[in-house]
C-alpha cells in the first residue's frame, strides 16, 4: 500500500468515526461523484467494519449534470425526482446516517441560465422538507467531507498538471483535517474539545447583537433570547454524537430574524451549485436584504435571495479565526466547505433549531415567534478579513470584544 492509499484509507476512516459515527446495523447513505469512487469505497468499507447494516452509494457525474442544464426543458427544473425524496425520507425513518463526498467542480454550472438553478433549487428544498427538517434538528447523524478531482484540482491549482493539481489538492485535503496526527481520532476530538470552549464562553456572554466592522462591512445582528453557540459536533436524541463538516473552524449561532442591520462584504468567492459569485455586498434592514451587489454572479445571488420569503433573510453567523489551518495555508478553494472554515461567515434562509434553547421540539410557528428564519435553502458565504473587528452588545449596551485583527480577542 502507497503512502497515499494508507492516508486514504485513514481519512475513510475518520470520516465514518469522527464525521457520521457510524453505529451497528445503522444504514449508510453516501453520495459520490464517480470520480471519487476510490474514496466512497474506502468510505463503505470502513462504514461496513463499524457495523453498518446497508451502505447506499448514490453516484453523480458532472457531465451528465451539465448535460442536463443544457438540453433539458426549463419545467424539468421545477420537478424533484419523487423516488429520490422517498429514499432519503426513508433512510431517515430507519434512523441511517448521511455522507456526503463533496468534489464538484466550482464552474460546473457557469454560463447556465440561472433561472433553470433556482428552479431546481427551490423544488429541491421543497420535497426535501423532512429530510432538511431531520438533519436541522440532529435527528439523524449526517457529515460533509470532500474528495479530490481534476476539475476541482485544476481550479485550486491553475497552472499543473493534472496529476501534480490532484495530488495537492488531496495533501491540502488531507491537511484541513489534520489528518497527520499520530492518532487522528483522538486529534480531532481535542479540537472538538477546543472549539466546545469557544461556544462555552460565548453563551455565557448571553450577547444581545454583534456588530462587525471592516472595509466594506459595518453590520449589527441581533440574536434572539436562548440562542446557543454550538460547534459542527452534533447530538442525536439518543445520545450519539457526530460531525457534521470536516472540516471545521467555527463556532456558531442563530440570528434573530428581524436582527441584522447595515451592510456586509464578501470576502471570499462563494460557489454555489457550479457558478461562481464574488465580490458582492449584501445590505440588511430589521433583517431583510434589500441590496444585493455582486461585480460577478449578480443574477445568481439575486435568484438566491428570491427564492422564497425566508431566503432574504439569515440563518446563521459563524465565527472562525483568520489563524487557521485552512486560512494558513492561503489557498482559495472555491469550495464553501473549506472557505467557510477560513473565514467568519454568515447564511442566508434556514435557521437551525438546534441552536435555540428548546428549539429541537419547536413548532415551525413557535421557531418564527421566537426568530428562528425558516426556508428552503440555506446558503454560507464568507466575510471574515485579517483586519476585521466584532463586538458583543449586551442588552444593557455593554461592548465586549470578541473578534480583533481578524482572531479571537481572548
Amino acid at each position: 500500500m502507497s503512502e497515499f492509499e494508507h492516508d486514504l484509507s485513514k481519512y475513510a476512516e475518520l470520516i465514518v468515526k469522527i464525521g457520521a459515527n457510524v453505529q451497528q446495523g445503522q444504514d449508510v447513505y453516501v453520495s459520490s461523484q464517480i470520480e471519487g469512487a476510490p474514496l466512497a469505497r474506502l468510505v463503505a468499507e470502513h462504514a461496513y467494519k463499524a457495523g453498518a447494516g446497508n451502505v447506499i452509494v448514490d453516484w453523480a457525474d458532472d457531465a451528465l449534470t451539465r448535460l442536463k442544464y443544457d438540453h433539458a426543458a426549463p419545467e424539468v427544473f421545477t420537478q424533484f425526482p419523487e423516488w429520490e425524496k422517498l429514499r432519503r425520507n426513508e433512510v431517515v425513518e430507519r434512523g441511517g446516517c448521511f455522507i456526503f463526498l463533496n468534489s464538484s467542480n466550482p464552474d460546473l454550472l457557469s454560463g447556465v441560465d440561472p433561472k433553470k438553478i433556482g428552479s431546481y433549487q427551490k423544488a429541491a428544498g421543497e420535497a426535501l422538507a423532512v429530510y432538511r427538517q431531520a438533519t436541522a434538528s440532529d435527528k439523524i447523524a449526517w457529515t460533509i467531507a470532500a474528495s479530490a478531482t481534476k476539475a476541482w484540482a485544476a481550479k485550486v491549482f491553475p497552472g499543473e498538471s493534472a496529476e501534480v493539481s490532484v495530488r495537492k489538492l488531496w495533501q491540502a485535503i488531507f491537511d484541513a483535517v489534520r489528518l497527520h496526527a499520530d492518532d487522528p481520532v483522538e486529534n480531532w476530538r481535542a479540537h472538538d474539545a477546543n472549539l466546545q470552549a469557544r461556544a462555552a464562553w460565548l453563551n455565557e456572554q448571553r450577547f444581545d447583537k454583534l456588530h462587525y466592522s471592516a472595509p466594506g462591512t459595518d453590520l449589527t445582528i441581533g440574536l434572539p433570547k436562548g440562542h446557543l453557540w454550538m460547534t459542527a459536533g452534533g447530538t442525536k436524541p439518543d445520545g450519539i454524537g457526530f460531525m457534521k463538516n470536516m472540516p471545521t473552524e467555527e463556532v456558531f449561532t442563530v440570528p434573530h430574524r428581524d436582527g441584522a442591520s447595515g451592510y456586509v462584504s464578501s470576502s471570499k468567492p462563494l460557489s454555489y451549485s457550479g457558478t461562481l459569485i464574488d465580490r458582492f455586498k449584501l445590505t440588511f434592514e430589521n433583517g431583510r436584504i434589500v441590496g444585493v451587489e455582486a461585480e460577478e454572479g449578480e443574477e445568481i445571488l439575486k435568484q438566491i435571495v428570491e427564492t422564497d420569503d425566508g431566503s432574504h433573510y439569515l440563518g446563521e453567523v459563524a465565527l472562525v479565526p483568520h489563524r487557521s489551518p485552512i486560512s494558513n495555508a492561503n489557498l482559495l478553494f472555491y469550495n464553501t466547505l473549506f472557505d467557510e472554515n477560513a473565514s467568519n461567515h454568515l447564511a442566508i434562509g434556514l435557521g437551525f433549531p438546534f441552536t435555540l434553547e428548546g428549539g429541537k421540539t419547536m413548532s415551525p410557528e413557535e421557531l418564527r415567534e421566537a426568530g428562528v428564519n425558516a426556508s428552503v435553502v440555506h446558503v454560507d458565504f464568507m466575510v471574515g478579513r485579517a483586519d476585521m473587528e466584532i463586538d458583543g452588545i449586551r442588552a444593557d449596551g455593554t461592548k465586549v470584544p470578541v473578534f480583533r485583527g481578524g482572531n479571537w480577542a481572548n
